[in-house]
């Protein structure tokens, strides 16, 4: 069967991609921008890959005209201020621009409150529209997901590890049905033209219901942490969205889109899937554990941090590519390696856990500064210590380009600048030559570039030396 699916580079997408292709299905890859999307070679020959914004009806006719199913994984809940409209927009546009198919699937929220937050109405919005279309439609909505990567999991994670003691919001006490992100995969593939789904919703959760302070005990009782927590009524929401932001590796505009979440409750009410599917989700504290042990093996397929809207990005790449020269200040740098393979291995191990080789302490200053500023900070870290894509977050950098065999790295700056910044390593022989550019913007760039000058020789000069040992 030939399936079409979007938002092929997110993090459902990611992993729902390899179960597809397990399943005997050819796959057709939606994406913005090629550049972002870099699938394991072993799948690759199973895939085809089609360039489409569906904001964009222009780009619509790449979509092959003999679909069997199709699955629906577009959002855009922090992306603008005006994200209910993109979502409604794109909802039309892809099922005017697919053609007559046997299934389509859309992963939603649930939605069982009278009052609704901005984001959940929106997954409701786009829903109807979708409904609308030529196939059979079915809806899955499930509420807070948690896996290695996600954003929800992440948030929980940062707040128990770093907090012993926390005073938070009167919205710890809503209620929820968490459900793991291998259930998630189990309720999307079995669905796949089950006839007894067509035309239906199903709301899908896990097997325990708790309110989000007994998630973050749960996860402290797991780790073997003593944690105290304690509720306050007058945090508002605009309060509780600096606190996340402050505390956790999130970025602000989805912190504050959480938080309006946060406060309605999302229980299951019609889990007939479970008995049409006979899929039994796990519990709360098996899914953490599961969680844990992909995370300590290095396991983790995809991850929030590597959405476009983690950082400063909302569509492409590609114009950030080119590095340019006219009017940029210019550091470079070469040195000669002892060895090229190791030097290559040093670079691709750069940031997260490993750090910047040298003087770290004042690169976690700087992710202060900007954390404080409004940027994304150093919390963000990185997926993999060792694997690096274009598109991936590198602490307050995005990964434009990246090439090991070719031995080059390029990185764009994600913190708060006034201009533009770009980092590239590159190998040339049993040399290694690293280039920091920095486009200005105004005399406050200029002012910058210079006031922090000496600092740049001392850290640029350190980080080659540590790279080319």
């Amino acid at each position: 069967m030939k399936i079409l699916l979007t938002g092929a580079t997110g993090y459902i997408g990611k992993r729902l991609l390899p179960v597809l292709i397990s399943r005997g299905h050819r796959v057709v890859c939606c994406v913005r921008d090629r550049n972002r999307f870099n699938p394991p070679e072993e799948l690759r020959e199973n895939i085809d890959v089609i360039e489409v914004d569906f904001l964009d009806p222009a780009t619509l006719s790449k979509i092959p005209d003999d679909l069997d199913g199709a699955y629906y994984l577009i959002h855009s809940m922090s992306s603008s201020s005006d994200f209910e409209k993109s979502e409604l927009d794109c909802a039309v546009n892809f099922r005017n621009a697919v053609p007559e198919m046997t299934h389509a699937i859309y992963l939603s929220g649930i939605v069982n409150e009278d009052s609704l937050s901005k984001h959940l109405a929106s997954r409701k919005a786009v829903e109807d529209e979708l409904a609308k279309g030529k196939y059979n439609f079915t809806t899955l909505r499930a509420g807070i997901i948690i896996g290695s990567g996600s954003a929800s999991f992440e948030i929980l994670r940062d707040l128990v590890e770093k907090l012993p003691v926390m005073i938070a919001p009167k919205w710890l006490n809503t209620r929820c049905q968490p459900i793991g992100i291998k259930d998630v995969m189990n309720f999307l593939e079995q669905t796949l033209f089950n006839p007894e789904t067509y035309d239906r919703s199903f709301d899908i959760g896990g097997s325990d219901i708790l309110n989000y302070k007994q998630m973050l005990l749960g996860y402290a009782r797991i780790r073997g942490l003593k944690r105290w927590i304690f509720t306050v009524p007058v945090m508002t929401p605009k309060l509780s969205s600096y606190w996340l932001y402050f505390i956790t590796s999130t970025s602000f505009k989805l912190a504050a889109a959480l938080v309006s979440s946060m406060k309605v409750e999302v229980i299951c009410r019609n889990d007939d899937l479970n008995r049409v599917l006979g899929i039994s989700p796990e519990g709360y504290e098996q899914t953490l554990i599961d969680t844990l042990a992909k995370i300590e093996k290095n396991e983790i397929i995809s991850s929030w941090r590597d959405s476009l809207v983690s950082g400063r990005f909302v569509e492409s790449l590609s114009g950030f590519i080119k590095v340019p020269t006219h009017g940029c200040f210019v550091d470079t740098r070469e040195k000669a390696v002892r060895s090229r393979s190791e030097t290559i291995d040093r670079i691709w191990r750069i940031g997260g856990g490993t750090g910047w080789y040298y003087v770290n302490w004042l690169w976690q200053i700087r992710g202060v500064m900007d954390k404080f500023f409004g940027g994304v900070g150093l919390r963000r870290g990185r997926t993999h210590p060792d694997r690096i894509s274009a598109g991936d977050s590198v602490d307050f950098w995005r990964v434009l380009y990246a090439d090991k065999e070719e031995g080059r790295l390029l990185l764009f700056a994600e913190m708060k600048l006034p201009g533009e910044a770009w980092l590239e390593f590159k190998m040339e022989d049993q040399s290694l030559r690293q280039t920091a550019t920095f486009r200005p913007k105004g005399v406050l760039g200029r002012l910058y570039w210079y006031g922090v000058y000496p600092l740049h020789g001392m850290v640029f000069q350190g980080l080659i030396d540590e790279l080319a040992k």
